[in-house]
């Protein structure tokens, strides 16, 4: 059975074991970005409603274990954190997991393995997200894939709920454009026009429910949901 396409977060600062890991996870069709600090890795993993992020425990910049941290606190939403390090004693492990990681795996590792625990952990991240959505007046029934605002249905093509649905997950921040486009097309997106020509129509049938300007274009970078009065 082929994977379903994820959205991975490499963090790690040596670029030849980064480099493997992001090809195999794209030969996937996967959404790999790579972090090579931890800073870069807290400003992503607090913008982007990643599946699951890979986390190198030796980083430049930041320990590790206090990224781990931070993306537990910061995050949008609980993204499980899967940690890469060549420390395998007891006492590592039992730091690791008690701020925050969800799965432990020890350098050299084989990258099939690595592809089977991240979509156990996705799996398992998706176990615990509502079947239904509720932001302010706005209503997503996720196993219907309809919406509603103020009780009134909106009539969203596949694409439309599909990008809604990355745009509410992701509240109150903001979506890249390369991210919602990798969410309905992933690893072959269509020129940027398509994306749109969505947003401009999900725009429309909000409008016509009541909605005005619930999503805007953040410059440089994509689209955001706004709730009334917030």
């Amino acid at each position: 059975m082929p994977r379903s396409p994820l959205s991975i977060l490499v963090v790690e600062d040596h670029p030849t074991i980064a480099r493997q890991v992001v090809d195999f996870l794209d030969g996937l069709n996967w959404h790999a970005d790579h972090a090579a600090t931890g800073a870069l890795a807290i400003d992503l993993a607090t913008r982007e409603p990643y599946d699951v992020v890979l986390l190198d425990l030796n980083l430049p910049d930041v320990d590790g274990l206090a990224v781990c941290r931070a993306i537990k606190q910061r995050a949008p939403r609980n993204v499980p954190v899967l940690m890469l390090t060549a420390r395998d004693a007891f006492e590592d492990k039992a730091r690791g997991f008690h701020e925050g990681a969800d799965d432990y795996l020890t350098k050299p590792f084989d990258l099939r393995e690595l592809a089977l625990r991240c979509e156990a952990l996705a799996r398992r991240g998706q176990l615990h997200v509502s079947q239904q959505m509720q932001l302010g007046p706005l209503t997503l029934l996720q196993r219907e894939k309809r919406a509603l605002y103020n009780s009134t249905p909106l009539a969203l093509t596949q694409i439309g709920f599909q990008l809604l649905l990355k745009l509410c997950t992701a509240y109150p921040q903001a979506v890249s454009r390369s991210a919602l486009m990798h969410e309905v097309w992933g690893a072959n997106p269509p020129d940027s026009d398509a994306l749109k020509s969505h947003i401009y129509a999900l725009r429309k049938q909000l409008e016509r429910a009541g909605a005005e300007q619930m999503i805007v274009t953040i410059p440089q970078l994509g689209y955001r949901v706004v709730l009334p009065d917030v």
